[in-house]
């Protein structure tokens, strides 16, 4: 497989991730209420983890063994403070807010690729990336009073999700996709035990075929966005995380009837711009090199 068509394959991975995700938060904020957000996480991560038992009775043992232990921690942490933030920003804000500050992530990828993997992001390619964080803040639009204490919350999604894609990035090097998925589901689904036995309550049934919806959905967006980061570099794929801005707008407008006004509806131009002209201005650098 050649890199040019390696990387038109992880862009398609990267949107269909973002689609499933957006999904699975619409689903999120109809039963948040009801369901406590640790709950909702911890049945996240076991319907994940159950639907990844026959792929972990197909490998012998030995195939489960890495070298990198301490990366699959960051990439286990990290995941799930993203969906947890991002979940409890749903609780509190409209979607397609939650799901802008959860895409800010392309702001912050450059930053750890560069502290981390120590490689230098040409100084032409941050123009995108600008373009999009303006057109965030069309969105937003910040008052004299600032913003509010879930649009922080909603940030920092943002910068998890943005650790989680490089660190993936760095473990596709060597591990396979089901190696990086079952550590990940297992790390995060022990990181919510705890929270989940604080806030236990019981769970409506109404709610069970939205938290099974949630588990399903974020499975395949899990691997969609695994395969992604395998296939492409993350500087490429996060701004095509952006289209879930999109998705949130329709499925919020659909839903909820919030209807973007002129202000907000030019941002998400703007982002839509700023994820296609960073995907082909990458595309193109691969193709030279």
């Amino acid at each position: 497989m050649n890199d040019q068509y390696a990387t038109l394959k992880g862009i398609i991975f990267a949107l269909l991730s973002a689609l499933a995700s957006t999904t699975a938060g619409v689903a999120t904020k109809v039963v948040a209420d009801a369901v406590p957000i640790s709950i909702v996480v911890l049945f996240q991560y076991g319907i994940c983890l159950l639907i990844l038992i026959p792929l972990l009775l197909k490998h012998p043992l030995r195939n489960w063994y890495t070298k990198h232990p301490v990366i699959h921690a960051v990439r286990g942490i990290s995941g799930w403070l993203c969906f947890f933030t991002y979940y409890l920003a749903i609780q509190h804000i409209p979607l397609v807010d939650a799901s802008l500050l959860r895409n800010t992530a392309p702001l912050f990828v450059p930053l750890f690729v560069w502290a981390w993997i120590k490689i230098t992001i040409p100084g032409g390619q941050w123009l995108p990336i600008i373009v999009g964080f303006l057109g965030i803040l069309l969105i937003l639009r910040p008052d004299a009073e600032g913003i509010e204490y879930w649009h922080i919350v909603g940030l920092l999604s943002g910068v998890f999700l943005a650790l989680s894609m490089v660190s993936t990035r760095v473990l596709s090097g060597t591990e396979s996709t089901h190696v990086i998925l079952s550590y990940y589901f297992l790390i995060s689904f022990l990181c919510s035990i705890p929270l989940a036995i604080l806030d236990w309550q019981p769970i409506p049934y109404w709610t069970l075929p939205y938290l099974l919806y949630i588990g399903g959905s974020i499975s395949l967006t899990m691997w969609c966005y695994t395969r992604a980061l395998t296939l492409a570099s993350a500087v490429i794929v996060a701004p095509i995380n952006y289209s879930g801005v999109v998705f949130s707008g329709i499925m919020g407008w659909l839903i909820w009837s919030h209807i973007p006004d002129g202000f907000a509806l030019t941002g998400i131009l703007l982002v839509i711009a700023a994820g296609l002209i960073t995907a082909f201005w990458n595309s193109r650098s691969a193709k030279q090199q």
